[in-house]
C-alpha cells in the first residue's frame, strides 16, 4: 500500500476505534498493511481493488486463550 493510503486507514482506525492504533507497511507486501495497538499486533488490512471498486478488509485472529 502507498504511504498516503496507510495514513488514511490509520486515521480511520484512530477516529472510529482507538486513538492508539498504528498502521504499518508490510515488508515485501504491496497489497496489505499491519495493524497494531501500541506494541501489540492486532491483524492485517488487505486492499481489494476488484471490478473498479476499492475496499479494505481487516482480518484479526482471536485465540481461545485470549478469551
Amino acid at each position: 500500500m502507498k504511504p498516503e493510503e496507510i495514513r488514511k486507514l490509520e486515521a480511520y482506525f484512530k477516529r472510529n476505534i482507538n486513538k492508539e492504533i498504528v498502521v504499518k507497511a508490510r515488508p515485501r507486501k504491496d497489497e496489505s498493511a499491519e495493524v497494531y495497538l501500541a506494541d501489540e499486533f492486532l491483524g492485517v488490512i488487505f486492499r481489494d481493488d476488484e471490478d473498479g471498486e476499492l475496499s479494505y478488509n481487516f482480518s484479526m485472529a482471536i485465540l481461545d486463550i485470549d478469551l
